[in-house]
């Protein structure tokens, strides 16, 4: 298998490094935090001091990085892999970023020898430490063959949905989604509530039925209903999200009431739940949890 380097070992950067680890793959890492490459090196797995370093070991690079600006910035900004990088190198984009940002990057790297795959991620911090994520994947069709074995040891559900941007289109789509259930199952357990019905019991029926999601199947019983709020993903990085879903919706002219009614509540939950919060606390808004 290819050697492979991984830039941003964050929750879930860490996570990705350590299960390309466990699967035999030869995996350097590398991030801008010092402490951070200590954590991760004392866990096992090498890291290196800079961008230029990692690409001159790795057949692959994966990213995993909060924002459209810093994927930019370290594909294309000085001492970034458009400097550093052989011609070959295959860089497999895990971030939730913007199509229109993929595209240009991809382009730039196709003109330098290289190639770029969007392979965003969804189950969290924990589907990355477990090899257990799902991927919506954006590429030709021989740049994902050749990552896929890469992608199998990161994951369990890989989906390719089209040419570059795609999978990053996809999963901006996937998240105004999930944005948008955690509100609807929020007033759903306040109508069960206030209309006399367990809101646990209340979901059980539900996802039996038709109206069922993501959000009352996992999200509902795992951090939300027992208090937990713990699922390692942020206010701030779905607040980041929705606000490429609607830079998205702007770009292509399109006004959907549904996801720009979502995208108005979460951004008006910035004044009351702040940004280093659990995302699922958005329930909140409309669900303030049992009655005493």
């Amino acid at each position: 298998m290819a050697n492979v380097g991984v830039i941003g070992l964050g929750n879930m950067g860490r996570g990705m490094a350590l299960s390309l680890k466990r699967a035999g793959v030869n995996v350097v890492g590398f991030d801008a935090v010092e402490a951070t490459r200590a954590a991760l090196a004392a866990e096992g797995v090498e890291t290196l001091a800079d961008i230029a370093a990692l690409c001159a070991r790795a057949d692959v690079l994966v990213l995993s990085l909060p924002t459209a600006a810093i994927v930019e910035e370290v594909v294309a900004g000085p001492g970034g892999i458009l400097a550093s990088g052989k011609a070959g190198l295959l860089v497999v984009d895990t971030s939730t970023s913007h199509p229109d940002t993929t595209r240009k990057l991809a382009t730039q790297l196709e003109a330098a020898g290289m190639a770029m795959i969007d392979a965003p991620v969804s189950g969290g911090p924990k589907g990355a430490i477990t090899g257990t994520m799902t991927m919506v994947i954006g590429g030709a069709d021989a740049d994902v063959a050749r990552a896929m074995p890469v992608l199998e040891a990161m994951s369990a559900t890989r989906v390719h949905v089209g040419p570059v941007g795609a999978g990053h289109v996809t999963k901006i789509i996937n998240n105004l989604l999930c944005a948008a259930h955690l509100l609807t199952c929020g007033e759903a357990l306040r109508l069960a509530q206030e209309a006399g019905v367990e809101p646990a019991r209340m979901l059980e029926g539900i996802n039996a039925g038709s109206g069922r999601s993501g959000v009352s199947q996992v999200n509902a019983g795992t951090w939300i209903l027992n208090g937990a709020f713990n699922s390692g993903f942020t206010m701030k990085l779905m607040r980041k999200d929705v606000k490429l879903g609607t830079d998205l919706l702007a770009s292509l002219g399109l006004e959907l009431p549904m996801f720009a009614g979502t995208a108005g509540i979460w951004a008006d939950s910035a004044t009351t739940i702040p940004d280093g919060e659990d995302f699922n606390r958005i329930v909140e808004t409309v669900f303030p949890g049992k009655k005493s």
